[in-house]
């Protein structure tokens, strides 16, 4: 007998944790940390419901952190398994991890100096130590071969289409008897169909189960151009000689914004200027992204003919001094740390300047707050002015929406028995659920926290 526990990313768009049962052997696919609001947030503390210290697998979608951030606390707890992923997630994973890891130190040491924990001493979900523990875990599987981890469980990457090395989990169980006779399909975050740096989702293929990300799963993306988007934008800010800067997501957002200028330079349609890149991780996520030339677009476009690389600090002071015409990318996306707090305390007070927003901006961000033209943001205890023109790029998100969604889905051989809708608001999953469940001969339903549903063809 095998079922499906849902314990993560089930009535929100985080935390993802799916585990595959069939009879003693067990598979979790995806170990991600809940992010966003305090209630979220707070069972990234309690206890795993599942045993860490006697699973033995872990099968990973991506590098994004609400797939991957709670893999350190899962070997805390006891986990001494393999992590399986593409070469690319695993390369992006070290990334991501240490990162993660060093904001929980950071976050608990200010706790503690200012006294605002009610634990003494207040404690990190896990630390470095950790993050490197489960890294020396990992073991990659290229896209396309199987992979048996028991007799009774095999599965196969395909391309995902949403990050470097992002992956669907195909994975066949034998429910009864040795028979490799369910299927099921995890797409982890779906990506597009023509989205800049990153190739199109592969076809899916006939599944008996099949667990579908539904983020966009009540929404579309903007229709107009993204290349034009940005030629424009850049264009108006360059004819002030002013400076663009671009808050951007240091792994994916700043490797596909590279791309597109450098595409939009070859094309004749800006001029040709430098590119800054002000972040050590985009650093480093850039030169993992040329690493891997066979798995995106770009090919050289993300080579340093026209980005100049600041990785150290004294190289980011020096953009002080930096004046336009000049791009200038780097981060935190949503301006809640990082460098670019630094560019824009200078740059902001401008009028010939611009700030381009090219991601979601959460409810209380700095970038939530110029995206509804605030005079004013508040900077290191200062208020800046906000003359800088603000403009929101659409369309650079890697998710599908649900007309893509649905697009993909008839590509399918034939419909699943089973449509699961993960990763998503309530609204958006029950949406899409609705949608689904009106072609004949289809069933989507949307899976509570903590289900665990048999996987059965009979």
């Amino acid at each position: 007998m095998a079922d499906i526990g849902f314990h993560g990313g089930a009535g929100t768009v985080t935390g993802s944790r799916h585990l595959v049962r069939v009879g003693d052997d067990r598979v979790l696919v995806d170990c991600g940390m809940y992010q966003g609001l305090k209630a979220l947030r707070l069972k990234n503390w309690e206890p795993f419901p599942f045993d860490a210290g006697s699973l033995p697998f872990v099968v990973l979608t991506h590098a994004h952190i609400d797939h991957i951030g709670m893999l350190p606390r899962l070997v805390k707890d006891g986990f001494r398994g393999a992590v399986v992923c593409t070469p690319a997630t695993e390369e992006l994973a070290e990334l991501m991890l240490l990162d993660a890891a060093h904001l929980q130190e950071e976050d608990a040491a200010f706790l503690n100096r200012k006294r605002l924990s009610k634990h003494q001493p207040a404690l990190p979900l896990f630390d470095t130590e950790d993050a490197k523990a489960a890294l020396k875990l990992f073991t990659a599987r290229p896209y396309g071969a199987w992979t048996e981890l028991t007799d009774r469980i095999r599965f196969r990457f395909l391309n995902a289409g949403h990050l470097l090395g992002s992956a669907m989990v195909q994975m066949q169980v034998a429910a009864n008897g040795r028979g490799k006779d369910v299927s099921i399909l995890f797409t982890g975050d779906l990506g597009r169909y023509g989205t800049p740096l990153t190739p199109d989702p592969d076809p899916p293929p006939g599944v008996d189960f099949m667990l579908l990300e539904s983020t966009y799963g009540n929404r579309t993306h903007c229709p107009v151009d993204l290349h034009e988007q940005v030629a424009q934008a850049v264009r108006r800010t360059l004819g002030r000689l002013g400076v663009v800067v671009i808050p951007a997501f240091a792994v994916g957002r700043s490797q596909q914004l590279i791309h597109v200028l450098n595409t939009l330079m070859d094309d004749g349609r800006l001029p040709q200027i430098p590119i800054h890149l002000d972040s050590p991780m985009a650093v480093d996520a850039t030169a993992i992204y040329r690493r891997h030339p066979g798995e995106h677009e770009a090919g050289g476009s993300l080579s340093a003919r026209r980005v100049a690389f600041h990785r150290s600090r004294e190289e980011s002071k020096a953009l002080n001094a930096l004046r336009g015409p000049a791009i200038l990318i780097s981060s935190s996306g949503m301006l809640s740390g990082g460098r670019i707090l630094h560019h824009l305390k200078r740059l902001l007070p401008d009028e010939r300047n611009a700030v381009l927003l090219v991601g979601y901006q959460a409810a209380g961000t700095r970038g939530r707050a110029l995206l509804e033209k605030a005079p004013a943001i508040r900077i290191h205890g200062e208020d800046v002015p906000v003359r800088a023109s603000v403009e929101d790029l659409c369309g650079f998100s890697g998710h599908a929406d649900v007309n893509e969604a649905m697009t993909w889905l008839g590509r399918i051989p034939g419909p699943p028995r089973t449509i699961f809708l993960t990763h998503g608001e309530p609204e958006a999953s029950t949406a899409m659920a609705a949608r689904i469940n009106e072609r004949a001969g289809w069933k989507a339903v949307v899976p509570r926290l903590g289900d665990v549903v048999p996987l059965t063809t009979s």
